[in-house]
């Protein structure tokens, strides 16, 4: 027998590897973007615990880049404040801002997404897996803080990172964003329209939020927790303000708002209301065109209808998946 003739065991398992491949492909590629950036977490996991954090800076806004050269605008933060225990949901939240980092989004900010999570309390399993979920992904904020929304994690999270990220060890080095913002991890974003809505908004002494409509519109005296931004500076004030570290407990989005008040701080105040707002059904009407983001999405059927009614779940009809 030549060698032309002999049979080639390899053939079999090309056929099965390459659409195994191809489905690599698909499913990576867009997670491939959203990791790559600056900012990347260490999670400690070699001895078995994890610590706090140590966190690369990014660069200063007018130093980012989209992948064909063209300089972005500003930089925003957006911190996802959630639990350890919530692994999968974190992972749908990945895929659903992973796909939203497009050429014309990165062409006009830099929007960095990363989950802040508490390092007490938590069980074995979770920190096992969280540990995992940083090395692999890269995008996990641990804080030595308890695990509750009014018992000081917002204050930890807003005072920790400037140190975490560089900001205030070298100030000179220009501020890591210009934006941070704290969201609820049952809050979809709309990342184009909330850059289009920041392209104009001071990059100074700003706090982003909804204001409840009974309040005063034009200046609301704290912006409701499902997400708000804060610019660089407030960041960094709050970070060394003995003031707001000793009213650091409380219902977190009245405090963040009554620290500003005490502060005579956040004189540049946009409400954004009503583009973010609670989910009220599946129906097309419920749903804003000009919608920034919503809120109440606490399970998976209603992020579900949302990421289907902003398109986010549309295949396409030449993908080897699409089968109806």
């Amino acid at each position: 027998m030549s060698f032309i003739q002999k049979p080639c065991y390899y053939t079999g398992s090309l056929v099965v590897l390459l659409p195994l491949t191809l489905l690599c492909l698909i499913f990576l590629l867009p997670l491939s973007t959203y990791l790559s950036n600056h900012l990347a977490a260490a999670s400690g996991a070699a001895s078995g615990c994890l610590g706090t954090a140590n966190v690369a800076a990014a660069p200063a806004a007018g130093d980012i880049e989209d992948a064909g050269g063209h300089h972005s605008d500003f930089s925003i933060l957006i911190g996802v404040h959630t639990m350890a225990r919530k692994h999968s949901r974190r992972h749908l939240i990945r895929m659903a801002y992973a796909l939203q980092q497009t050429a014309p989004l990165r062409g006009a900010a830099r929007v960095d997404v990363r989950f802040a999570l508490c390092a007490r309390p938590m069980q074995p399993e979770h920190r096992a897996f969280v540990a995992m979920e940083a090395r692999a992904y890269g995008d996990v904020l641990l804080f030595d803080c308890a695990e509750s929304a009014d018992q000081g994690k917002t204050y930890t999270y807003f005072a920790g990172l400037p140190a975490m990220l560089g900001g205030a060890a070298d100030p000179g080095s220009g501020r890591p964003y210009d934006y941070v913002m704290k969201v609820d991890d049952d809050t979809f974003l709309r990342l184009d329209a909330l850059v289009e809505a920041l392209r104009d908004a001071p990059r100074e002494d700003m706090y982003c939020g909804v204001g409840l409509p009974f309040h005063d519109r034009a200046f609301p005296p704290f912006m409701l927790g499902m997400g708000y931004l804060l610019s660089w500076d407030l960041v960094e004030w709050i970070a060394s303000s003995d003031m707001v570290r000793r009213e650091a407990i409380g219902a977190e989005d009245v405090t963040t708002g009554k620290w500003l008040n005490m502060g005579n701080k956040a004189k540049n105040r946009v409400n954004i209301f009503p583009r973010m707002y609670d989910y009220k059904s599946a129906k097309a009407e419920d749903f804003l065109e000009s919608t920034i983001g919503v809120h109440q999405l606490k399970e998976d059927i209603r992020w579900a209808h949302t990421l289907e009614h902003f398109n986010l779940t549309t295949l396409k009809p030449s993908s080897k998946l699409y089968n109806f």
